[in-house]
């Protein structure tokens, strides 16, 4: 263990391969700030997406930026160990904060340890600690106190039932503000608002008593709009009137015409109520004259006529018949100076309140005592956003610690009793658990940097019914074999709270797992090479056969007798069994190759092993596995001592500052693997097995086989054949 020499003795360690700075005591987190940045593993990482309490993270996240960066730890250390005794208390990761913890010399403790009583008591929790769940309710908190520091009022602020109601009246016509207590409120703008609303509103309403404005009375705003629907009609009727009386001839064409009623007549007169409503208002006459009395008005135009005399013309001229343009005109005049005092109408955010309700609250003006109320309750702010501090400070007790050791040296990640808040879960796929599980935000950018991690990772989509969520998550397989795994293999993935979500391998990307798994490869791939070229030869000789016989039946272009289906039937069999004849022909010259390969390399091992003693022919053959077996072994190792869970992290936003390496050792202890006891009582189903007599036999006949083609090239060789050549016999030259 070293020491780097600086203001502060700081201790050092090896964690995953890499030397990484103690974080231990109390008293390394208050020197936070003298250790050199870079010594830090990490230098920020995201608010979202990690195992750890997001509103913890979001308190510490003072610029707000969405990720926790290395100044900002280094602020939060400094406060805490200012407002607490012992900062060696953070290493509890606690969620229960002791009083006595707080530390009141400070004025920064004293105002906490004045707002933690306070909660207590607001809560009527009797104790001397203090607990997450006692400060994240602010609701409970500020439920029973009449002020607390937002600038917010409510009914509860007032005994005074005036009041109350001036309140309620501001909240049911200008709007509310949460308060702190969950209540709906009003702050001095909405207050300023309503009384602004107010005495505009009983301003406008006092001008209405001015001579001439209610020419009519309370009736005046319905007269007016009975006024306004006919204005248009009476003003068409008199210019009607008017062309009549130039040009007598013209009375027919502007007058309601037989022709036009004609047109119309033959249909449903109730539904051409449009028809009927563009004729003329009343019979268009030289004088004219308006009738007033009810007769001679255009049918489609009655109802809203008789309304207009009621309010109107009844009143207005009594009980003349008609009237003129110019009468008209004189009782549309007598609307102007109502007309223009609706225009200038001001408040009516208040008007659903009553003329009488707002004229009884500008009379009794509350505005000053309201005022006066958000002044009381604004003068508790500092206090109440102590409580704030209250519910940051036992958040940061509980989790600080745990963000350090995820943060300045990774070593949740490399413990084996703890878990890295990055890790999501654990994944259980093909008989392991893999626990190297992390959350994928951005799936392009863990494309591209994943494979530096030299390391084997299963992405899966996972889905869980009981949050209606789905997400993605990279697994990282650290053990075990991998031929099973394929993309579309389903797992269960449980998160860290043990709810299990389905998930479904999406994407693989492939890196060495294992030397051992490592040195089979290359058999593993020559044996599957062997098996794709059998399988692709028989399904060519497959493909063809069908094809021909398809082919020859489509050529026959004949209906099919009883006789002849018959006889069709026996064809198809007869090329059925000549489709699989030529299939298993064609595996079998496959799998001849491949033994006539393997013949020739023992008849070429068997040449080198002639003139070896027993014992350095087991050395050959081990060489010739090495130099089979050597490349990817050796290729392999390279890889897994690279391996990094840095390229990962990096790519969800973290900046790691240093080497977060996974070594064998190491993660064998990521990817457990199924362990099985030793099974006595024998399996009614399994698989008779080749006995070791028989196996030893077959080893005997491939040995003896490799020698006696030996023996057969050597005769050969004596001969002055060489292997592979026929012998030609010398025919003498006949002499002419």
């Amino acid at each position: 263990m070293a020491k780097k020499k600086t203001g502060y003795n700081w201790k050092f360690s090896k964690i995953g391969g890499v030397t990484r700075v103690n974080i231990e005591s109390g008293a390394d987190i208050a020197r936070l700030g003298e250790l050199d940045q870079k010594l830090w593993t990490v230098l920020s990482c995201p608010v979202k997406g990690l195992e750890l309490d997001e509103t913890t993270l979001n308190m510490m996240d003072t610029d707000h930026d969405g990720k926790i960066r290395v100044n900002e730890v280094v602020e939060h250390a400094q406060w805490l160990c200012s407002v607490l005794k012992n900062p060696d208390f953070l290493l509890k990761q606690t969620d229960k904060l002791p009083l006595s913890e707080i530390n009141e010399a400070t004025d920064a403790g004293a105002k906490i340890l004045q707002s933690a009583r306070e909660i207590l008591k607001n809560l009527g929790v009797e104790g001397d600690s203090i607990s997450i769940a006692n400060t994240s309710d602010s609701l409970a908190i500020f439920a029973k106190t009449r002020f607390n520091g937002d600038g917010v009022i409510t009914e509860a602020s007032t005994d005074d039932e005036s009041l109350k109601a001036a309140i309620k009246a501001c909240i049911d016509t200008i709007g509310s503000t949460p308060d702190r207590s969950g209540e709906a409120g009003i702050n001095a703008d909405q207050i300023d608002a309503f009384y602004t609303a107010l005495n505009d509103y009983d301003e406008w309403n006092k001008a209405a008593e001015a001579p001439g404005v209610m020419a009519f009375g309370a009736d005046t705003a319905a007269a007016l709009s009975a006024v306004q629907a006919l204005q248009a009609k009476v003003s068409d009727f008199f210019m009607r009137c008017k062309l009549a009386a130039f040009d007598a001839g013209s009375a027919g064409a502007l007058d309601m015409s037989a022709a036009r009623i004609e047109a119309i007549s033959a249909e449903d007169l109730n539904a051409c109520g449009e028809q009927i409503a563009a004729c003329p208002l009343a019979r268009v006459n030289a004088e004219g004259q308006l009738p007033i009395d009810g007769t001679g008005i255009n049918p489609a135009w009655q109802g809203v006529f008789g309304q207009l005399r009621t309010l109107v013309l009844s009143k207005e001229f009594g009980k003349k018949k008609s009237i003129g343009e110019a009468d008209w005109n004189a009782l549309v005049g007598k609307f102007a100076a109502y007309g223009a005092w609706a225009a200038a109408k001001k408040g009516e955010a208040v008007e659903a309140l009553g003329c009488d309700t707002v004229a009884a609250l500008v009379k009794a003006d509350a505005k000053a005592a309201l005022l006066d109320l958000v002044a009381q309750d604004k003068a508790l702010e500092a206090e109440a956003n102590e409580i704030q501090s209250v519910d940051k400070l036992v958040h940061l007790t509980r989790d600080f610690y745990t963000l350090l050791k995820n943060f300045v040296t990774l070593s949740d990640f490399y413990s084996p009793d703890a878990k890295a808040d990055f890790q999501a879960g654990t994944l259980y796929i093909d008989q392991r658990s893999c626990d190297l599980c992390i959350k994928v935000s951005d799936m392009p950018k863990h494309n591209a940097m994943a494979d530096l991690s030299a390391m084997y990772i299963l992405y899966l989509d996972c889905t869980s019914k009981v949050k209606n969520q789905t997400m993605t998550i990279a697994a990282v397989i650290t053990n075990g074999d991998v031929n099973d795994l394929r993309v579309g293999k389903n797992a269960v993935f449980y998160d860290r709270d043990g709810l299990d979500w389905d998930a479904t391998v999406v994407k693989i990307i492939e890196n060495p797992i294992s030397i051992r798994q490592a040195f089979w490869s290359p058999y593993r791939k020559m044996a599957r090479f062997v098996e794709d070229q059998v399988n692709k030869f028989a399904a060519s000789r497959d493909e063809k056969v069908t094809s021909d016989a398809t082919g020859k039946i489509g050529d026959a272009g004949t209906q099919l007798t009883s006789a002849e289906a018959e006889a069709d039937i026996r064809l198809k069999n007869s090329q059925a069994q000549a489709f699989d004849i030529a299939k298993f022909a064609g595996i079998f010259a496959a799998i001849g190759m491949a033994l006539g390969m393997i013949g020739s390399a023992l008849v070429a091992c068997a040449k080198g092993f002639m003139g070896l003693t027993w014992w350095q022919m087991p050395l050959v053959i081990l060489g010739i596995m090495l130099l089979i077996s050597g490349p990817a072994m050796i290729m392999a190792w390279l890889k897994l001592r690279k391996r990094s869970v840095s390229p990962l992290l990096n790519a969800n936003g973290w900046a790691v500052n240093s080497q977060a390496l996974v070594n064998i050792r190491f993660g064998a202890t990521l990817t457990q693997l199924a362990k099985f006891p030793k099974v006595v009582a024998k399996d009614p189903f399994a698989k008779k097995g080749i006995p070791v007599w028989r196996k030893l036999l077959y080893m005997l006949i491939l040995l003896g086989g490799a020698f006696a083609a030996l023996y057969f090239t050597n005769c050969l060789d004596r001969f002055g054949l060489p292997y592979g050549e026929t012998a030609v016999e010398q025919v003498p030259a006949e002499s002419e």
